[in-house]
């Protein structure tokens, strides 16, 4: 049975408007990564190579530097929690600050939070949890998830933002200057930080020799969040882990070009534990959950090159799917190459729910020469593609292979194929009474066929060498 893919059905209803503001923010991301990038050094092909050698030797010894960070973590008097699936993971920090009699707090930006679906588990458990990056805190007013890994409201304009501060009492007045909007969030912000009791974040990096937690955002926010409070909850999936701070030159370098096609993030902050007795604010108690949530299950798989994702989202901002459909038409946390991925895997027990997003792909290669961990996402892709066919877990957009597989591995009949070709140029395919191909032409056009004249000037060049 054919029919339209999901993602591809998002793509045809998304608004003009949501569809350039995803297009114009993720075309200047790549351009403002693409400069800086090329402009500091030499060979940064070279650096990602680095980056993903690192990455891998990681991966191959994660179970020696998860001890490892445990054991560094605790002498720094952190308390360390393993938490093997989402609702674990919940029920840990459900559990961590009911202890503590935390009923409001105030959270980072955090990818593995929105993966475990936190902020409406605590909610519904009563407690305020209220985000404090500037784009998350406009996703929660709106009700909304985000649409990209950095920029969760890519999706939307400064005139929806100004409605939205409007309609919740932000402000007092409809404003839609980006400096007014973004300092009447800060005057709502400050109080909200001052009045909480706890503040959870994720993580960028952890580095394994140390125990020491590298945080980066350009808002301060994290700082801001942990600075008045006892309780701090880290929820960092296992993968963020690398072996030593030395490989952090390599990768905060790397992660602000990529990201934001900045130098270095604004706010990179080294987190050591809980605060010393020397130091006047902090939090006096530090919890780390490493979430798991199916990552072993890829790292025993075939794909296990996708866990070295840093997220950065530059290859959402280079992918023409992604430019398209944006975010939310990949049904998950994760949107663009990495959410194609990294969703079908990490969620395996829900695997046919999403194995047409490998197809949501043009396979152009643009993702894996922009990541800056050197992953090899169409390769990935075509795995489990691969995968999905052996399942027999069919797309609803698919087109059977097998017939062309057939005309392409027969000469004669390629040839005779070839040569009635230029027909399709007067024929009126669209309008087959064939459902299948009506939904296929409904979203593509095709380029005039000249096929033929590669096989004519073939032969005319032969006779030409045998002549001479």
């Amino acid at each position: 049975m054919f029919g339209t893919q999901l993602i591809d059905e998002y793509a045809r209803h998304i608004p003009d408007e949501k569809q350039a503001s995803v297009l114009n923010g993720a075309s200047a991301g790549t351009e403002k990564r693409y400069q800086v990038l090329h402009k500091d050094y030499a060979d940064p092909d070279a650096l990602r190579r680095l980056a993903g050698s690192i990455k891998d030797h990681t991966l191959h010894h994660l179970g020696d530097y998860l001890t490892q960070a445990e054991q560094a973590l605790t002498a720094r008097g952190v308390q360390v929690h393993f938490a093997e699936t989402d609702a674990d993971a919940r029920q840990t920090i459900l559990g961590i600050l009911r202890d503590h009699q935390v009923t409001r707090l105030t959270k980072s930006k955090s990818m593995a939070a929105e993966e475990i679906h936190l902020n409406p588990f605590l909610i519904e458990n009563g407690v305020e949890c209220l985000e404090s990056d500037l784009g998350e805190f406009i996703i929660q007013l709106d009700n909304d998830i985000p649409s990209h890994i950095v920029k969760p409201i890519i999706h939307k304009n400064r005139r929806e933002i100004a409605n939205t501060f409007l309609r919740e009492g932000v402000a007092a007045d409809y404003n839609d200057d980006p400096q007014t909007i973004t300092r009447r969030a800060r005057v709502f912000l400050r109080k909200k930080y001052m009045d909480a009791q706890a503040c959870i974040t994720g993580a960028n990096f952890l580095c394994a020799d140390s125990g020491r937690m590298v945080v980066v955002t350009n808002e301060g926010n994290s700082r801001f969040g942990m600075a008045p409070v006892p309780l701090h909850i880290a929820l960092i999936g296992i993968e963020k882990i690398i072996p030593c701070e030395q490989d952090l030159a390599v990768f905060l370098n790397l992660l602000g070009r990529s990201a934001t096609g900045q130098q270095l993030t604004v706010y990179t902050e080294f987190i050591n534990g809980t605060r010393s007795a020397n130091q006047p604010d902090g939090p006096e108690h530090m919890h780390v959950v490493f979430l798991d949530n199916g990552r072993s299950n890829v790292l025993a798989s075939n794909c296990r090159e996708i866990l070295r994702c840093i997220r950065c989202g530059a290859c959402q901002n280079v992918c023409p799917i992604y430019r398209q459909a944006s975010g939310h038409a990949y049904r998950s946390p994760y949107g663009g190459p990495i959410g194609a991925v990294l969703s079908p895997l990490l969620f395996g027990e829900r695997f046919p729910e999403f194995a047409d997003l490998p197809k949501a792909s043009t396979l152009c290669g643009a993702c894996n020469e922009v990541c800056p961990v050197n992953i090899p996402i169409p390769d990935l892709l075509l795995r489990l593609r691969d995968k999905a066919k052996r399942a027999s877990i069919h797309s609803p957009a698919a087109i059977p292979m097998a017939p062309f597989a057939t005309l392409a591995t027969m000469p004669s009949l390629w040839r005779g194929a070839m040569t009635l070709s230029k027909a399709m140029n007067h024929l009126p395919i669209q309008v087959t009474p064939i459902k299948p191909v009506q939904n296929w032409f409904g979203q593509r056009t095709l380029p005039p066929s000249k096929g033929g004249d590669f096989r004519k000037w073939m032969k005319a060049r032969r006779r030409a060498q045998q002549k001479s």
